[in-house]
């Protein structure tokens, strides 16, 4: 019986605009790395001196009145009193809310967009924003000029952004920037499991002090702002940076 021959084949996604749907042809792959430089490059113009920052993620659900979205507010209000500035991800609900804290306090406010199918606006409490269009390159911008991080509620996305800065606290990538979780009914279960991991020893039980769990706003600021006076002065920046970036 004669033996057929296999031949390789290379499955092309309907949709070559899906960047991890397995190999594309070598151009799509070079443009989406001049595509990804690019981001990166407009969010360094953009936020190099927007800082020092405190990043508060959250929902993008929860609408005025809500019990978080006015926490938010106030914490946005909080971090503006400390001279900082508070980074959200741009867009509606929580991050909405602590930009707003900070926008009509004083303060000064960024958001970092992520351009979805459908749409998100970046909030109307912003001075500066910029949109992005791969949720890495957002998430690497919202750490990267942050000294602490508020969790307030949310869904997947915040899940995703706690965890992601937790293992970069946790393996040294990043400095021990205090994590805040604000809201035990929420977040209680959470913490209890990561307990248990602690238990099973997949994580360490010291890990466990990388995050203060926390209803109360005032021990939140407390806890930030005591690592921040003891760790880093503020000083202003008198140069332009080599990219031109406007003060």
């Amino acid at each position: 019986m004669e033996k057929t021959q296999s031949i390789p084949t290379r499955i092309i996604p309907a949709k070559t605009d899906v960047y991890l749907e397995g190999p594309k042809p070598r151009m799509f792959e070079l443009k989406f790395v001049w595509r990804v430089f690019w981001q990166f490059i407009k969010g360094f113009r953009t936020l190099h001196f927007a800082g020092p920052c405190i990043t508060v993620f959250g929902s993008a659900r929860f609408k005025p009145g809500h019990v978080y979205y006015e926490a938010a507010v106030e914490f946005g209000k909080r971090i503006a009193d400390m001279g900082l500035t508070t980074m959200t991800g741009g867009g509606p609900g929580i991050m909405e809310a602590a930009n707003k804290g900070a926008f009509e306090n004083n303060g000064t406010s960024v958001g970092v967009n992520i351009v979805l199918p459908h749409e998100q606006q970046p909030n109307p409490y912003l001075h500066k924003s910029l949109n992005i269009d791969f949720f890495f390159v957002r998430k690497v911008l919202l750490v990267k000029y942050s000294y602490a991080f508020i969790i307030m509620p949310g869904g997947f996305g915040t899940m995703d952004e706690f965890f992601e800065t937790l293992t970069l606290v946790q393996t040294k990538v990043i400095n021990d920037f205090p994590i805040v979780l604000y809201g035990t009914e929420y977040f209680q279960p959470l913490v209890d499991y990561m307990l248990y991991m602690a238990e099973q020893k997949t994580i360490s039980a010291e890990d466990m002090k990388l995050v203060l769990l926390t209803d109360d706003i005032d021990e939140a600021i407390h806890h930030i702002s005591k690592y921040i006076t003891v760790n880093y002065k503020v000083r202003p920046r008198k140069r332009l940076w080599w990219l031109f970036e406007k003060k």
